[in-house]
């Protein structure tokens, strides 16, 4: 018979045979506890630092990203150039006098008049006297004729005055 020699809190070899005897080593129960200790440990570190990587950045887009930059400063107002009125055929046969005038920027150039009216009768010659004689309807159309203009003077027009508005 071959004897066999065991030593107690030895850790086990890799290829020897389980022992039967029931008894484990002190190293290898204490192992198990330890792992749940250590993994939610490393699992507070991992969160920790995601919450202040996305703080860090919430911060960086909502804070710096407006101060970071120079703003475009708003452009100051120069003269205002008067369009002379006009009739405009409305959609149902009543007609619309029109007269505005451009508030300009400082730096704008001599603007010819005969964009902005091509504009303003693009804009109202499909509309009917109800539509336009609305105080409503009236404001959001001045809106769309000074941004109409914005863009066809090329940001020279800062805004629009009615300075002539009668329905027949």
């Amino acid at each position: 018979m071959p004897i066999e020699q065991r030593v107690m809190n030895a850790p086990q070899r890799p290829g020897a045979a389980a022992s039967g005897g029931g008894i484990k080593p002190k190293a290898e129960a204490a192992a198990p506890e330890e792992t749940p200790k250590k993994s939610k440990k490393k699992l507070f570190v991992i969160v920790g630092i995601a919450v202040v990587v996305l703080a860090a950045a919430a911060y960086y887009f909502l804070v710096m990203s407006k101060g970071g930059e120079a703003a475009e400063p708003a452009p100051e107002p120069g003269e205002v150039f008067t369009v002379e009125a006009m009739s405009i055929n409305l959609a149902d046969g009543h007609y619309l006098r029109l007269g505005f005038g451009l508030q300009l920027t400082l730096e704008a150039h001599e603007l010819d008049a005969a964009k902005a009216r091509d504009a303003a009768i693009a804009l109202y010659s499909g509309k009917s006297v109800a539509e336009v004689t609305d105080p409503a309807t009236r404001d959001t159309l001045k809106d769309q004729l000074a941004t109409s203009l914005e863009t066809l003077y090329e940001g020279e027009v800062m805004g629009v005055y009615l300075t002539d508005y009668v329905t027949q």
